[in-house]
């Protein structure tokens, strides 16, 4: 695994495990968390750590394939969502779900990473990926 800018071993050790298609959560403070995958609790006060470097720092590790958010992003937190298609978009596709499905898909991920984020619908599952070319 290549070292960058991640220091969090929870992490580290869920995107180690992570095979083609399994899924990791990035939540904001509000999204509630199924028993099923791990829980990695970050949130530290209110808005600390953010969703989008918390966002940042697990993409330096994590290759995906694909991102998925609810829609209702796009109006209630419209820069956020600006904000992620800007980093992902270019190699990753990206798709819409309503909140209560994304609230189900999210209790069949491998891990949950709960931020210190605010943001209305700051929540994205990432859909990891396999790159052959290194």
């Amino acid at each position: 695994m290549k070292k960058t800018l991640l220091l969090n071993s929870q992490i580290s050790a869920a995107i180690a495990e992570m095979g083609h298609t399994d899924t990791l959560v990035i939540s904001d403070c509000g999204l509630p968390i199924k028993d099923g995958p791990k829980r990695i609790d970050l949130a530290l006060k209110r808005g600390v750590p953010g969703f989008m470097e918390t966002l940042v720092t697990v993409l330096s590790e994590l290759y995906i394939e694909k991102v998925i958010m609810a829609e209702e992003i796009k109006t209630h937190s419209p820069q956020i969502h600006r904000e992620i298609l800007k980093i992902v978009k270019t190699y990753a596709e990206v798709e819409y779900i309503s909140h209560a499905d994304f609230k189900i898909k999210s209790g069949e991920a491998k891990a949950v990473i709960r931020t210190g984020e605010c943001t209305p619908y700051a929540n994205v599952i990432l859909v990891s990926g396999v790159k052959f070319d290194q």
